[in-house]
C-alpha cells in the first residue's frame, strides 16, 4: 500500500483497480474496485451507493446463544 499524505489526516491510499463492471442490484457502471474481482464472483459485485445501503451484520447476534449450559456449572 502507497502512503498518501495529501489527504489532511495522513493514512493509506488502497491500490484501486480500473475495468469494465456492473453493479449486480442497479446495474450502474463500475469503472474502479479498492480490490481485484474474483471472476467468478462478478454477479454478486455492488456499486458504492447499493454496498453503503445495505444493512449491516457484526457477528449475527449472540456468538454464546444455544450453548447456555457449556458455561454453567453444577453446584454439588
Amino acid at each position: 500500500m502507497a502512503f498518501n499524505n495529501d489527504q489532511g489526516g495522513g493514512g493509506f491510499q488502497r491500490p484501486m483497480f480500473t475495468g469494465d463492471w456492473e453493479c449486480s442490484q442497479c446495474h450502474a457502471k463500475i469503472d474502479k474496485l479498492p480490490f481485484e474481482p474474483d471472476p467468478a464472483r462478478l454477479n454478486q459485485l455492488k456499486c458504492r451507493d447499493c454496498y453503503k445501503s445495505q444493512p449491516r451484520s457484526f457477528g449475527g447476534g449472540n456468538r454464546f446463544q444455544g450453548g447456555g449450559d457449556r458455561f454453567q456449572h453444577s453446584s454439588e
